[in-house]
């Protein structure tokens, strides 16, 4: 038989190579069938057409708000800080991936954020036009990044959530059960 001719085998012939290919596929196909679901999966779940929103609900799942936000987008969480008796902030930024993380904290009084949050950094004035009286970044050796926060949206504690382009939301008067908590998450719309 001529080389080339006929059916492969024998020294040089690519039989062994062709079936450790076809084995090769076997084995990674469904591994690439796994990547591509989870790709779609997270592209649907944090992708969609990118339109998303701060969400507060009842442990139950009902809203109480819902203010659309976009990554890079900040927004703020007021309380009454019940140590104090003073309002303070917290304030968010919404990541890319649906998470949103503390960027800065804000209060009437210095000791709300040297003693209450004893970050490291000395808090200064706020800047012109802003509710509080001062601000500080939080402790950048803890990164606080949340999917999902649990707020205790009490008559005492007057928790507001605070969207910028949208009236403030007193979450504390929208509580109708004996149960203060909600969650807050951003979610797609």
């Amino acid at each position: 038989m001529l080389p080339g001719s006929g059916a492969r085998s024998g020294p040089g012939s690519t039989a062994v190579s062709d079936r450790i290919r076809r084995r090769w596929l076997l084995l990674v196909a469904p591994l690439l069938v796994v990547v591509a679901a989870v790709t779609v999966t997270a592209a649907l779940a944090f992708g969609g057409d990118g339109e998303q929103a701060v969400t507060v609900r009842t442990p139950d799942g009902d809203v109480i708000a819902s203010l659309p936000v976009e990554a890079g987008d900040r927004f703020a969480v007021s309380y009454r800080n019940s140590v104090y008796t003073t309002l303070a902030e917290e304030r968010y930024r919404v990541l890319p991936d649906g998470r949103f993380e503390l960027v800065e904290l804000a209060a009437d009084q210095v000791a709300v954020l040297e003693e209450y949050y004893a970050v490291p950094g000395a808090p200064r004035p706020a800047p012109p036009g802003d509710r509080r009286a001062y601000v500080v970044e939080p402790d950048p050796t803890r990164p606080a990044v949340f999917e999902r926060l649990n707020i205790a949206a009490t008559d005492l504690g007057e928790r507001t959530l605070w969207v910028p382009g949208h009236p403030p939301v007193p979450l504390w008067q929208r509580v109708v059960s004996e149960n203060p908590t909600v969650l807050l998450d951003i979610e797609e719309i």
